[in-house]
């Protein structure tokens, strides 16, 4: 029907039920990140584009002032990730990685793989998901190669579906540091 408004509730059994949001794992390091880049855009980003506003204010017709509606635009997203992070910093559980040891895939190891068709090698880190990097090696714990990855070891292969079809990859190390 037109005009109709759709809501969605979280099912029995998603871990939600209480009103209780879900803690988000991540490094000691990941989190250092986050503030990191909440006390720069704080104390810097968010000041700087308040003074361009206030200069483009200053040039006259609010209307059809480019300067204006850009540093507006970007004042928005400032703020959106100022929420953002602090939403994510509330519900951060710093997995403390420096102690940990073993030779199965857990939260914060680094695992060589070994793609099963060319033989080439990867190394990831698997890491909360605000602070993976796919540049840099960082993978979420939620993505389907680190989910494939928990709890297996050295030697094992695993297989990914990837938007090119299936990989398979074998597992050449797992390390902690």
């Amino acid at each position: 029907r037109a005009g109709t408004m759709i809501l969605c509730f979280d099912t029995p059994g998603s871990g939600q039920e209480s009103g209780e949001m879900d803690k988000l794992p991540m490094t000691r390091e990941g989190l250092q990140a986050l503030e990191d880049e909440l006390k720069r855009l704080k104390a810097v980003d968010r000041p700087a584009v308040i003074q361009a506003i206030a200069e483009a204010r200053a040039h006259g017709d609010l209307s059809e002032n480019a300067e204006y509606d850009a540093a507006r635009d970007k004042q928005g997203f400032i703020e959106g990730r100022i929420a953002e992070l602090e939403a994510a910093i509330s519900l951060a559980e710093v997995i403390d990685t420096s102690a940990m040891a073993g030779d199965t895939v857990r939260f914060g190891a680094w695992v060589v793989l070994a793609d099963e068709d060319t033989g080439k090698e990867v190394t990831y880190r698997i890491v909360g998901q605000h602070e993976a990097d796919l540049e840099k090696g960082k993978i979420s714990v939620t993505s389907p190669l680190a989910r494939a990855l928990i709890g297996k070891s050295a030697e094992d292969s695993v297989e990914v579906a990837a938007p090119g079809g299936s990989k398979a990859y074998e597992i050449c190390e797992i390390r902690y540091k």
